[in-house]
């Protein structure tokens, strides 16, 4: 809702060029955020070629984790109605997490599925906690993580104990007191020392940033989750910490 970012890849999975755009502010109208990706593919020519496979990843707070034994299929609907609103006319779907044995039930941007369809033909989309997820429970140690991923309007709070996840939320945010309240909330609620507890940030976030200041008067032990990917060996000015849902 806040932007859109992009990567291409060879056959060896080897990264040629990665882009990352930024809206001026958070747009929550599906029609608006359509309007400002076509305007970036119209001028990106990377983006006007053929790829041999595309993948999508939707970033919204749109969605739910569902374990497997409480999952029906034909209840979509439900899981989302008491923390998500949606209209009868919105598509709902679901991406399987083998490694929790869980589904993340979720509404994509169907308008923006129709429009890479139209410029790609078949792709594939997941939803990015789907990603999220996965990635830091196959990259975290035993001990207790806990991570914060963060964007312009949204973080992901990921808190994990020997690869298994102990809490997962989406929350917005507008203010560094928003930012502040929830991260204090949820240790409170679980338990953990704001002093001891191991905080690690991945995102939209660096040291100079008002996010971070206001995290570390509360918060002693924090840090950033750097990815081991190549890319950033010859992309300097890309913080390693950063755009984990694609690069981490």
């Amino acid at each position: 809702m806040d932007g859109f970012s992009f990567y291409i890849s060879n056959t060896h999975h080897i990264i040629s060029k990665f882009t990352s755009f930024s809206f001026t502010k958070p747009i929550k109208s599906p029609e608006l955020i359509l309007k400002e990706i076509k305007e970036i593919f119209k001028n990106e020519k990377t983006l006007q070629q053929d790829f041999e496979t595309v993948s999508v990843v939707h970033q919204n707070n749109l969605s739910t984790l569902v374990p497997n034994q409480y999952f029906k299929d034909n209840d979509l609907n439900k899981y989302l109605k008491y923390s998500v609103k949606t209209i009868t006319t919105d598509l709902i779907v679901y991406d399987d997490l083998n490694f929790i044995k869980a589904k993340n039930v979720y509404v994509p941007f169907v308008n923006i599925n129709n429009f890479i369809f139209q410029n790609f033909g078949e792709f594939e989309y997941k939803h990015h906690s789907s990603i999220l997820l996965e990635k830091l429970v196959l990259q975290s140690d035993n001990s207790l993580n806990f991570f914060v991923n963060i964007s312009q309007s949204l973080f992901d709070i990921v808190v994990l104990k020997d690869s298994k996840i102990l809490f997962y939320n989406i929350f917005e945010y507008h203010t560094k007191e928003d930012f502040i309240y929830y991260i204090l909330f949820t240790l409170e609620q679980l338990e953990l020392s704001t002093d001891k507890t191991k905080v690690s940030l991945i995102g939209d976030i660096n040291k100079q940033s008002e996010l971070y200041q206001i995290l570390y008067t509360y918060v002693r032990n924090i840090s950033f989750f750097n990815s081991k990917n190549s890319i950033f060996n010859n992309q300097a000015e890309i913080e390693r910490h950063s755009n984990f849902i694609l690069l981490g």
